[in-house]
């Protein structure tokens, strides 16, 4: 079937607004501030075969990765029925990091019609016509530190491991399971609040679409998906064969595991050959003994997220923009690692640094369209503890996550924005009036951290100063980067300016590493002081 470009923008909008109300839906349900205020969320609509159709607008580390996260759920249950709901969180099965737990959803259409379906087509009523998913952020679940992102030698630190497991069979929960779960986690209530949150989600991803098939008909909806994956394709194509053909190669560092003091290389050579791309990473890092190794599908991710960047605003992010792209990275590398490594960081952290050395290599290819670096790291931080001011006589348990925003790198065209949240993240911040009401912390200070931005042509964007006290004794832990190496300049321009963290005690500042746990005393107050990004062009 032939659609007119005019049809087939009307589907693009169409698909694209069932991940959106699924975020909607995941938002105002939910019961965390990390979900509710700071939007760590991602939903995302597949077809039968589990190729994404469509997204929301919501964080580039999650999307990229949901893909895997559909296929390890197919490939454990190949008899999912309407009603099933399969949750998982484990990196080397189709996760990312443990606190990133995915629900995906099967969509069936109903048996009884009516239904316009195409002759011969076997996902007719009754059929398997697409998946929902839904990847959100939990601020806690389980492991050696609150908030579950800690410096940890093996992912059994972490927390809580989820495999592929069927949450709910024929729209029963099975609650023995929830149990389980909610009996390992330090805040069991937000948890289930969140959960409960994602479910409903994936249930109007799924009505939705029973919707669409109803209205327009099995058939056309079908080709309209098949049309837009390959829009992307060419689109995607078309990019790649505008770029000169030849490798670049490029590297750049992580600070440090958080174990050693010891700089780990990230490495890739781009190829460019006609409409196709090779990314090949040989040549990163082993896989290392702190947080910092990022599976699999958090290195398909970034590269997905920056040539998805080179496209053009309104072509559809969907599997086709990966269809000319080879991703190699080598098993047992920071950026392919194998089981029981700890990943609490590749996710935050090494997806940043990934996107860095790419776009430095994309750099050598078109100029004329690449930034120079940002920050280059999300800036975690988890504060954990009881807090006495709740009802509890004994203080409830609580866990507070962040990642804080910095600057962007200069561009070509203009300056890098300041104070923002950039690349593989694109959450929004906790409000302080909603971090206030929610745990024992003050915000004494959130400013714009002037000067920390890289000169040039065009400046990089300030890093940010969030400080934050603890009105009750708490552990805190920080995932950070871009502490000793700083976020690049390109053509000419200065690089950005490197973060700090500082705890002021007493008036004293006393500086922390950029990866580490630590307990502080209420009244301390903790300081995140953000990179800049880097400048673009001699001045």
């Amino acid at each position: 079937m032939d659609y007119d470009p005019i049809k087939i923008e009307i589907f693009k909008h169409l698909f694209a607004a069932i991940p959106e109300e699924m975020g909607t839906i995941l938002r105002r349900a939910s019961s965390s501030p990390n979900i509710k205020e700071r939007r760590d969320f991602s939903c995302a609509l597949f077809d039968g075969e589990g190729r994404m159709i469509a997204q929301a607008a919501h964080i580039p580390v999650h999307l990229g990765a949901m893909p895997l996260s559909v296929e390890a759920a197919v490939r454990r249950f190949d008899d999912l029925q309407p009603g099933d709901m399969v949750a998982l969180n484990d990196p080397f099965r189709g996760g990312t990091h443990l606190p990133d737990i995915t629900m995906v959803s099967p969509i069936f259409l109903p048996s009884g019609g009516p239904f316009p379906v195409s002759q011969g087509n076997s996902g007719g009523p009754g059929g398997l016509v697409g998946f929902a998913a839904s990847r959100a952020h939990h601020a806690d679940v389980g492991g050696m530190t609150p908030g579950s992102m800690p410096v940890a030698r093996e992912i059994f630190q972490e927390g809580l491991i989820i495999p592929p497991v069927r949450l709910a069979r024929a729209g029963e929960l099975d609650r023995d399971l929830l149990d389980l779960i909610l009996a390992n986690v330090r805040t069991p209530g937000e948890r289930e609040g969140d959960l409960a949150a994602q479910m409903a989600a994936n249930q109007r991803g799924i009505v939705r679409l029973i919707e669409m098939i109803a209205r327009y008909g099995w058939g056309e909806v079908t080709e309209a998906g098949e049309q837009l994956l390959a829009y992307t394709e060419r689109m995607t194509r078309r990019l790649i064969a505008g770029l000169r053909d030849g490798t670049y190669r490029f590297t750049d560092v992580l600070d440090d595991d958080g174990v050693s003091n010891t700089p780990v290389p990230i490495s890739v050579a781009l190829t460019v050959q006609g409409d196709t791309a090779t990314v090949d990473f040989t040549g990163s890092a082993a896989q290392q003994a702190g947080s910092v190794n990022a599976v699999y599908a958090i290195t398909l991710s970034a590269v997905h997220y920056v040539f998805r960047c080179l496209l053009e605003s309104d072509v559809p992010n969907n599997a086709g923009c990966l269809a000319p792209i080879q991703v190699i990275a080598p098993p047992g590398t920071v950026v392919n690692a194998l089981r029981p490594s700890a990943v609490a960081g590749g996710n935050v952290e090494t997806s940043q640094r990934i996107v860095d050395v790419l776009l430095g290599a994309l750099a050598q290819a078109c100029p004329e369209k690449v930034p120079a670096a940002s920050q280059g790291t999300m800036n975690n931080v988890t504060i954990g503890g009881r807090d006495p001011f709740s009802p509890d006589e004994t203080g409830a348990a609580f866990a507070y996550y962040e990642t804080i925003g910095g600057g962007m790198g200069g561009r070509p065209t203009g300056d890098g924005a300041g104070a923002i949240h950039s690349h593989m993240t694109n959450t929004l911040n906790t409000p302080v009036e909603a971090l206030e009401y929610a745990y024992p912390l003050r915000v004494v200070r959130y400013s714009v951290r002037p000067g920390s931005g890289g000169k040039g042509r065009f400046r990089g964007g300030d890093g940010i100063v969030r400080d934050v006290q603890m009105l009750a004794d708490a552990q805190v832990t920080i995932l950070s980067e871009r502490r000793k190496n700083p976020p690049y300049g390109l053509s000419g321009g200065e690089a950005g300016r490197c973060g700090e963290n500082v705890i002021i005690r007493d008036g004293q500042e006393i500086p922390l590493p950029g990866k580490g746990t630590f307990d502080l005393k209420a009244g301390d107050v903790l300081s995140i002081r953000t990179p800049g990004g880097g400048g673009w062009g001699a001045t």
